[in-house]
């Protein structure tokens, strides 16, 4: 017969530990997915509505400042502050100086493409064709004539500020209407976007330099047009890019493309700081 555990020293069998459940999983939200360019400019619009006429004025004044600034200095022109306010602003100071009326007439017929692209590109059933490019060149240069008269350059410019290899010019009018058709074929919409499109548009007319001055501007404002009219803020080159922009039209289109696309980032990076001061406490607006 088995002995009997004594008392004192018999243990309890220990009743088993509750098992301890996993604190539940934290979830972590994903990042707010970045916004389109599309959805950006519809905030930016939205803002700038909401912040009254005497801010949309001050803020177009300084947009278009900035723009013919940076856009003439590309060209080699470089305006001052006073020069810029003077041809904006019909009650600056200096807006009657005889001195300056010249420098004051090429930024105003400057003004005025840039509101004759900004109009144009609302009207999206009025084509983007050969008569467009000659138009906005004759607003720069009224005394050329009219789109019936006005002539594509008739020599290759022996001093000149761009240096890549310019058409000659018996092939100049067959190359410019290529390019404008090349922007609206169906295959170019279905395999590129917008900014490519006019990226290239723009490269392709300047290599070709159709005319004899300011062919510079010319395809910045038809590249600007057609970002415009896909609803797409303008690329502002800036000034300090000029030598990057020189060897982009010497080399690949890709590189120009990117250039643009850097160039509309800025644009709305300064636009949100500048409507994010004004929200807060009061903007100011520089060129």
């Amino acid at each position: 017969m088995a002995a009997k555990a004594s008392p004192k020293t018999a243990k309890k069998a220990e009743a088993p530990r509750p098992k301890r459940s996993a604190p539940p999983a934290v979830k972590v939200a994903p990042p707010p997915k970045p916004l389109t360019t599309e959805e950006r400019v519809a905030k930016l619009e939205e803002r700038l509505l909401a912040a009254g006429p005497e801010f949309q004025k001050s803020y177009r004044d300084g947009l278009d400042m900035s723009w013919i600034y940076h856009d003439s200095a590309l060209e080699g022109s470089v305006y001052t502050g006073q020069e810029l306010r003077a041809a904006i602003d019909p009650e600056a100071a200096l807006a009657t100086d005889s001195s300056i009326q010249p420098i004051a007439e090429e930024i105003r017929r400057h003004r005025e493409a840039l509101d004759f692209i900004r109009d144009y590109a609302t009207k999206k059933k009025l084509p983007i064709n050969v008569d467009i490019v000659k138009k906005i060149y004759l607003i720069l240069h009224p005394e050329e004539g009219d789109i019936k008269t006005v002539k594509y350059r008739k020599d290759i410019p022996q001093h000149r500020l761009y240096f890549h290899e310019y058409a000659p010019p018996d092939k100049i009018a067959h190359k410019v209407r290529q390019i404008l058709e090349w922007t609206v074929d169906p295959e170019t919409r279905r395999t590129r976007s917008p900014v490519r499109i006019a990226a290239r548009a723009h490269y392709d007319l300047l290599r070709i330099f159709p005319f004899a001055t300011d062919s510079g501007k010319v395809a910045r404002l038809l590249m600007n047009l057609i970002l415009l009219r896909h609803g797409y803020p303008p690329a502002i080159v800036h000034s300090t890019e000029r030598q990057r922009y020189y060897e982009a039209l010497k080399g690949s289109s890709a590189t120009m493309t990117q250039i643009v696309q850097e160039s509309i980032e800025n644009n709305l990076g300064s636009v949100e700081k500048l409507l994010e001061i004004h929200e807060s406490k009061g903007y100011t607006i520089r060129v």
